[in-house]
């Protein structure tokens, strides 16, 4: 089933015509639960990959000795999906529970041991519109990281791992990737998605746009937010950065969203050019009180059967991951930060 995103709550180039010059478009993913092939594009699927290229591994020292099985959470999630499809978990699906969310130790495993990467998504460009070809014309992007939290200077950071390759060059794939024994945390395990590619327009994260247009929009929001008080409504007023601006949910291309920190520059580490955004993998497809962002699909389902996560990536505290690409050259060195 296709998803299709709903009209905006209101016509915001009507209400601050200086926002058509800045429009923009992005391509949301709705990624869904299902099983795709290596032939698609998909979150959480199966990878194309060559079956005499190493795979990729993380070598950085840190623990991985300590976490949970793969097959444990991926049996948790179907357990308690089945639950909720009917009503509630029964006691004995509890125990079960309780048994599949443990934590497990295999000592013999190295802090200095290779892991091996975890897919995360990958993109054909005939699938997606708006993806950008690759170096030398590469149709297939490609997202690995490692299942543990524990990089980068503050050993908190996530190791990230992009790759574009020709998909039509992958004579004999790989059937069965490794998988690592362990990982660090449940939610760096994607389940496989299908994905419904949807074009949508978007416009500049709101602390990015010119000072006085901001003014304007700040002021445009408290009028919004003292009228909805006055009328005793409960549910969050319409805002700019939350429901006219930029989707919710895993997309490609558009403006970044810099909800956790201030917009900063992302410049090439090669040539030093302003980087454009790639991809975006979020936590979750849609939040707050409205949801605004909810496909127009979901609104006929259960409330306990509208999966906000269809993913199951937990990305930070349930943010988003922002890949950069460089426009003056895709062989360039990606960048990526959390929000």
């Amino acid at each position: 089933m296709n998803r299709t995103t709903p009209p905006r709550p209101v016509n915001v180039e009507a209400l601050f015509p200086k926002l058509g010059a800045l429009r923009g478009t992005t391509t949301r993913l709705h990624p869904r639960p299902g099983r795709p092939s290596v032939s698609v594009s998909s979150v959480g699927g199966p990878l194309l990959w060559p079956a005499d290229e190493p795979w990729p591994v993380c070598t950085e020292p840190h623990k991985r000795s300590s976490g949970y099985r793969i097959a444990d959470i991926r049996r948790e999630r179907q357990v308690l999906a089945d639950a909720w499809a009917r009503d509630r978990p029964t006691e004995e699906e509890r125990v079960l529970l309780n048994e599949l969310g443990r934590r497990h130790r295999e000592r013999e495993i190295p802090d200095t041991d290779p892991i091996p990467l975890i897919g995360l998504a990958q993109l054909y460009r005939r699938d997606v519109p708006g993806l950008p070809p690759g170096p030398e014309g590469c149709d297939l992007l490609q997202v690995f990281w490692c299942p543990f939290e524990a990089h980068g200077p503050s050993r908190y950071g996530l190791a990230l791992n992009v790759r574009w390759r020709h998909s039509g060059q992958v004579v004999r794939p790989l059937d069965t990737p490794p998988r690592p024994a362990l990982v660090g945390f449940k939610g760096s395990v994607a389940e496989p998605c299908v994905l419904h590619p949807e074009q949508v327009v978007t416009y500049p994260y709101a602390g990015s746009l010119p000072a006085r247009l901001r003014r304007r929009i700040n002021s445009w929001e408290d009028k919004q937010a003292r009228k909805a008080e006055r009328r005793g409504e409960d549910d969050e007023s319409v805002t700019y950065q939350h429901d006219l601006s930029i989707p919710q949910g895993c997309r490609v291309g558009g403006f970044p969203s810099w909800h956790t920190t201030d917009p900063h520059p992302m410049n090439c580490e090669a040539c030093d050019a302003p980087m454009a955004l790639l991809l975006t993998l979020d936590s979750l497809e849609w939040s707050g009180a409205n949801g605004s962002w909810m496909p127009n699909e979901e609104w006929n389902l259960a409330e306990r059967l509208r999966d906000r996560c269809p993913t199951q990536l937990t990305i930070g505290r349930d943010g988003l991951l922002n890949i950069f690409a460089c426009p003056a050259e895709s062989g360039h060195p990606h960048r990526w930060c959390l929000q």
